[in-house]
């Protein structure tokens, strides 16, 4: 009983930190961009801004929340919850150190891409429920998109596993004590990234929410709470690729120059932020791709390339009799 109540204040601790880790994301994109296009940003509602994440939250909670006439009303209203439980179940294995995860367990990389796969789910039902050509639009195109780069992703894990010798994030972050990955797989971390803003529909890659021809997707119908979840869940995706990719290339926690100053989940941390700028930048630098390119990019570049360098990593791995035992 101890146990159990125990597990469930450490779930509600990580919701909660999660939660505000987002609000004051959102924050530091729009003044990261503001920035970048010279302008100030958010600078009214608190000291620099700092509650303006907070007058957000606090405007969409208190909107009456609008449900089309001609929609299916109990699905419209599941996708966007259901989609935002998938974006938290993903970090129950995400190990922040050696010793703070919630679930350490041995399948955590096959785990990880079983949450991902299912996130489709909420946002093909968003797009059919609501009953608007610009909803189902938005939401075929979404899950065209993130089916076609999970394939794609799903190769560069194998790339990890049989580097590493494991499916589990604690020991692929032991395992890069004396080499990250990102160093002899730095054509797979360029991939995953771009993979990742695919998977996540960032900028370049945000043709789902197409403000020109698809008004804003498969969310163009919804408003209040139902928003602001689909808003929750893409930013918590964002904040769990980059750990992930931290996790995957970068050696986790592990600090490279053994300054042991810093805390273990405070190098983590700063990581993961630096991957978060990314994301920001991408979205105020690069233009929109067409949709045929896009497509083009993940099944003529990206599957062959990542499938190619699986065998040339086995082949090298196998040549210096140096295979894990898991493979």
């Amino acid at each position: 009983m101890f146990f159990l109540l125990y597990q469930i204040i450490k779930i509600l601790i990580l919701i909660v930190c999660l939660l505000i880790s987002v609000a004051y994301f959102t924050l530091a994109e729009r003044k990261i961009m503001g920035g970048i296009q010279r302008r100030r940003g958010p600078n009214v509602i608190g000291f620099v801004g700092l509650f303006q994440p907070l007058a957000d939250g606090l405007k969409l909670f208190v909107k009456e929340t609008v449900i089309p006439t001609s929609s299916n009303r109990i699905l419209f209203i599941i996708a966007p919850m259901l989609t935002f439980f998938l974006s938290l179940m993903g970090w129950l294995i995400l190990p922040f150190n050696e010793d703070t995860v919630l679930f350490d367990g041995n399948l955590g990389l096959l785990y990880f891409f079983a949450i991902s796969s299912l996130c489709v789910y909420g946002i093909i039902l968003s797009g059919w429920s609501s009953n608007s050509k610009y909803s189902l639009l938005g939401s075929l195109r979404s899950v065209a998109q993130m089916i076609s780069y999970e394939i794609s992703m799903g190769f560069i894990f194998l790339i990890i596993i049989v580097s590493c010798g494991s499916l589990n994030l604690i020991e692929i972050v032991v395992s890069q004590q004396k080499i990250w990955n990102f160093l002899p797989h730095f054509p797979m971390f360029i991939a995953f990234f771009i993979a990742a803003l695919a998977e996540t529909n960032r900028h370049p890659f945000d043709l789902p929410e197409a403000e020109a021809e698809l008004v804003s997707g498969y969310n163009v119908e919804y408003s209040a709470m139902g928003f602001a979840l689909f808003f929750l869940a893409e930013y918590a995706n964002m904040l769990l690729i980059s750990g992930l990719t931290v996790i995957l290339f970068f050696g986790g926690w592990l600090n490279p120059f053994h300054i042991y100053i810093f805390p273990a989940s405070l190098t983590f941390s700063l990581k993961l932020s630096l991957f978060v700028i990314f994301f920001i930048w991408a979205r105020a630098a690069l233009p929109r791709y067409r949709y045929d390119q896009l497509m083009l990019l993940g099944w003529k570049i990206f599957l062959p390339f990542s499938l190619g360098w699986l065998i040339f990593t086995i082949s090298i791995l196998i040549l210096f009799d140096y295979l894990p035992n898991c493979c």
